[in-house]
């Protein structure tokens, strides 16, 4: 069994209450405006914010940083065809940069696409494309205590259903988002993805996979999906993968890198049709928006995260910040997915309606008392959608321990017993497009309460 011992360290300062409470007033209650070094335990993103491996760092000092024909781009893509098993690689500065790319060749004003889930940039690159982003979640989703085995999934029958709707004519993709991260990095079974397939083709459209967290999804279908019991992660990906036209991959989470991002295509003319597009946002088709350096690591980093050790040492980690929050009463999404766990806020803070942003008011009140930063992910992060109030609590790859879980379990445990002096939020800014305003929105207490005082 794989274990890690640390190779490199930094200092990190619970700075005292007082300061807390004057950083979120100065950042308008908005944990993306909090200086990371005011941060004690940084839950926000597994984004770009894991350790790298000592192999990955010694393949950082060897990157090509040629801006044609780059060795490390020769390295890169042999490690995609290899662990997913795409021909055509398209190399970019992170995965939105990849779904600029796609999307805004793939869809025009008026169209349609379906999602198990859309996530936030996702929903924005579709909007700002002029289409329609509609979500599939499976019914199952939105009960945070089921215990049902991929609440990732898309309902392909209410697919169906809102394809015929819109007019089949509309519909531009379908896309699995695995795992799910909207709906609490829930994952999706090899099943389901063989009927998303089977719905694009019925559509006449290709099947988009944003594959970020594809490795730790594998490792749930191994656990979940009795076909698959005896089959590693690496065999598991490659198969799923294989339903998908293109994947849509950010390698800041399972490139294991701090940076870079990419599409991978089976279909060599749409791979060419793309590389102005590529040009003129990203760079050119051998570096993307990546230096050769990050190339390298990445091109490690993917061989590394299918490897069986490394994530079940990555879910039982997760699991194991959850079962420490569940043990103090702290309600979360059931079962605990791949990436993060999530804070069921609406059960908490009963007491807040959702235009009183119930999953920002817990995040405030974490980083309040603990210096733990967290993501809301409710009515704040997603206006206009019906969806459970959630407070995302992203593990890192490779970079918190024991202590760091029991901080943050016993933050929680603070804010669960003076739950009922907070406070709802409201917005003093709300930033356009709204499926951003997250990011960037400013906001005040709407009441006196632990926020407040």
């Amino acid at each position: 069994m794989t274990q890690y011992r640390s190779a490199m360290a930094a200092p990190v300062d619970l700075i005292p209450r007082e300061e807390r409470r004057t950083c979120l007033r100065e950042a308008g209650y908005n944990l993306f405006r909090v200086a990371s070094d005011d941060v004690f335990v940084d839950l926000l993103t597994d984004s770009g914010t894991g350790a790298m491996s000592t192999d990955q760092w010694a393949a950082l000092m060897t990157g090509d940083e040629a801006y044609a024909g780059s060795r490390s781009f020769g390295e890169l893509e042999d490690a995609v065809s290899d662990v997913m098993g795409f021909e055509h690689l398209l190399p970019t500065h992170q995965g939105r940069g990849a779904e600029n790319v796609l999307y805004g060749h793939l869809l025009s004003a008026g169209d349609v696409v379906i999602n198990n889930t859309h996530f936030d940039t996702t929903r924005a690159h579709v909007a700002a494309n002029g289409a329609r982003a509609i979500d599939c979640p499976v019914e199952v989703a939105t009960d945070l205590s089921a215990d049902a085995p991929f609440k990732g999934n898309l309902d392909v029958e209410n697919a169906r259903v809102a394809a015929a709707e819109a007019g089949a004519e509309r519909v531009a993709a379908v896309v699995l988002t695995i795992t799910n991260n909207s709906m609490a990095g829930q994952p999706v079974s090899v099943e389901n993805t063989h009927a998303a397939r089977e719905l694009a083709d019925d559509l006449d459209v290709p099947l988009v996979i944003d594959a970020c967290r594809f490795a730790e999804n594998a490792h749930f279908v191994r656990e979940r999906e009795p076909a698959f019991s005896d089959s590693s992660v690496a065999e598991i990906a490659r198969e799923q993968l294989s339903y998908a036209d293109c994947v849509v991959m950010s390698g800041k989470k399972e490139g294991l890198s701090n940076v870079g991002g990419f599409l991978a295509l089976r279909d060599p003319e749409l791979a060419e049709s793309l590389k102005p597009r590529l040009i003129l946002y990203e760079g050119f088709p051998t570096y993307g928006g990546m230096a050769g350096r990050d190339m390298a690591a990445m091109a490690v980093g993917l061989r590394e995260a299918v490897d069986d050790d490394r994530v079940r040492a990555r879910v039982d980690q997760v699991r194991s910040l959850g079962d420490r929050l569940r043990d103090r009463g702290v309600p979360i999404y059931e079962p605990v997915g791949g990436h993060a766990v999530y804070v069921d806020a609406g059960s908490l803070l009963t007491q807040l309606e959702p235009s009183e942003f119930p999953g920002q008011a817990l995040a405030c009140a974490a980083y309040l008392d603990g210096g733990v930063r967290g993501v809301e992910l409710g009515s704040l992060a997603f206006p206009g959608t019906d969806r459970p109030e959630l407070l995302r609590l992203a593990l890192p790859r490779r970079t918190y321990h024991d202590e760091h879980l029991d901080h943050v379990a016993e933050t929680f445990s603070t804010v669960l017993d003076r739950r009922e002096e907070i406070g709802g939020l409201e917005l003093v800014t709300d930033p356009d497009p709204p499926e951003l305003r997250h990011f960037s929105a400013e906001l005040r207490p709407v009441e006196t309460g632990v926020l407040a005082d």
